[in-house]
């Protein structure tokens, strides 16, 4: 029997089927060829149990099976031996598949069996099993044969195990960079807060050039959330699942920075004592985040102006050129338009970079937006500081909406996360603590100064009381308008220009109240 096997070409094909996605169906459909069965079945050993990997010839719920050796003495007794085992056709010990054989119906007895241990090194892997309905199916096949398969096998279960091993720890790792990369994108919510038209208006732009590949150049003052605004671009492109990159350029050190970008070769220059990738390697597929880009040494604009244009890298100390692709998205708190005219920044690569560009608008120009932001930081500090309940009371709420916010967004986080932290400890013994106008440190005066804007026509008028309106020769409309600007001049100026607080005096709603003060020419001018 075992001359009439090649065993060259049995070891050839189980070679080929090594890397095939069902390698271990594979197993059994080249062990069919050599060794006629009814049924055989791939088991792999776990702990005290086997659990099949391959089928052939049983029933499709042998696959979700889990057989304890404890319980299955066949099974067991294959697991003790060295070599192949051959149980004989009237062996009292039953058999783990009677009943599961897909050749008759009915709940036949399997009349023969084999098994073959499968060993990696003295530590046994799993086992092959073939069963017959012929009782003398497996009798003239050698044990020189068996043997020789076996070891054939023992070898190939070994590699396809590992191969599994490794595909599936690489997806796992894949999983989880993507993962870390989705939670590092929807930090503290990964939400632009605000419903002010600037915002919403901003909102609508970014799912529009999300869906291109184009770049984009975020203009802004500081603190106003740019990078904010470039993670939502990223989050809504294509290229969500890849890598989003980040490098500050006003952080680069001029001798250092192409290595930065680029990546070096091991031994380019001194002190890299290993190869290295660079930003735009790292971001292949995925985008790359230059934050500050205004402060790009000029020597290296060229450089990264060539990469936005082909797409070609080379890493620092070699030769070889290499392609990525890689979206960029830049943004800077400089007017770049004037840097390019003083010399400062080249017009190509300005060109490049802002085929789409986005301007986020300052905190002082988002209307209400200053309460929701508030209110955001406040629970985010409030769970920082293990604080139960945390809020902010009307008067500071009305403060926040006074001030200029020259530092933007990011100074109203700092201000609540200290006024917190005052409240605190000034409130330790309350269940609700709340944010107060003095533990906020915004002193609208005199460092603030508010002013009144008022229409020519009526700058005569306001001053005086109702007696002179009615002296003077007005409709009963313009009389009635010169009196309700009077009015609301006089609130305004009684309560320090706080809207809220005039509308409170005044027993009307304070959006309805701005309003009607818009509509009559007054305006609240607040400066820092």
């Amino acid at each position: 029997m075992s001359s009439a096997i090649n065993f060259t070409a049995v070891a050839v094909k189980l070679a080929q089927s090594t890397l095939d996605k069902n390698c271990f169906e594979q197993l059994l459909t080249v062990l069919e060829t050599v060794i006629a069965s009814d049924a055989s079945a791939l088991l792999e050993l776990q702990g005290e149990q086997l659990k099949p990997l391959a089928i052939k010839g049983l029933m499709p719920d042998s696959l979700g099976r889990r057989f304890k050796l404890s319980e299955h003495p066949r099974l067991e007794a294959i697991c003790n031996t060295q070599q192949p085992l051959q149980f004989a056709h009237d062996c009292p010990l039953p058999d783990p598949y009677d009943g599961l054989l897909l050749a008759k119906t009915g709940d036949i007895p399997v009349h023969a069996c084999l098994g073959l241990p499968l060993f990696y090194q003295q530590q046994l892997l799993g086992v092959i099993t073939f069963d017959s309905l012929n009782a003398n199916a497996f009798n003239a096949i050698s044990a020189q044969t068996l043997s020789t398969l076996q070891t054939l096998c023992s070898a190939h279960f070994k590699t396809a195990l590992q191969l599994a091993h490794y595909k599936l720890h690489a997806q796992h790792s894949s999983a989880l960079v993507q993962e870390l990369n989705r939670e590092a994108l929807t930090r503290d919510g990964g939400e632009i807060i605000g419903q002010s038209s600037a915002i919403q208006a901003l909102k609508n732009d970014i799912k529009l050039v999300a869906a291109s590949n184009f770049s984009v150049l975020i203009l802004g003052e500081t603190g106003v959330g740019k990078e904010l605004v470039a993670r939502n671009i990223h989050l809504h492109s294509k290229r969500s699942e890849q890598p989003l990159i980040h490098l500050n350029c006003a952080s680069l050190a001029e001798n250092l920075a192409e290595s930065e970008f680029f990546g070096h070769a091991k031994g380019a220059f001194t002190g890299a004592d290993h190869a290295r990738q660079g930003k735009f390697q790292l971001a292949h597929g995925g985008t790359l985040f230059l934050d500050e880009i205004g402060e790009l040494p000029l020597v290296l604009q060229s450089k990264l102006l060539r990469v936005l244009q082909s797409g070609e890298i080379q890493t620092v100390g070699e030769d070889e050129v290499k392609y990525v692709d890689v979206r960029v998205i830049a943004a800077t708190n400089r007017n770049l338009k004037k840097e390019v005219a003083e010399g400062r920044f080249r017009a190509d690569l300005y060109h490049r970079l802002s085929v789409y560009p986005l301007t986020v608008a300052p905190l002082r120009q988002r209307e209400n937006d200053v309460v929701l932001l508030a209110g955001f930081f406040v629970e985010q500090t409030a769970r920082k500081l293990a604080i139960k309940q945390l809020k902010l009371s009307v008067d500071a709420q009305l403060l926040l909406t006074q001030y200029q916010w020259p530092g933007n967004v990011r100074e109203l986080e700092h201000v609540i996360s200290r006024a917190a932290l005052k409240a605190k400890q000034s409130q330790w013994q309350q269940a609700i603590i709340t944010i107060k106008p003095e533990h906020c440190e915004l002193n609208l005066s005199p460092s603030n100064t508010t002013q009144l804007s008022l229409p020519a026509s009526t700058t005569n008028t306001t001053t005086g009381s109702s007696t002179n309106i009615a002296e003077q020769n007005l409709s009963l409309k313009q009389a009635t308008d010169t009196f309700t600007h009077h009015l609301i001049s006089q609130q305004l100026e009684q309560h320090n220009y706080n809207w809220a607080s005039a509308a409170r005096t005044l027993k009307v709603d304070r959006a309805n109240l701005v309003r009607l003060a818009k509509r009559l020419g007054i305006s609240v001018k607040k400066s820092l």
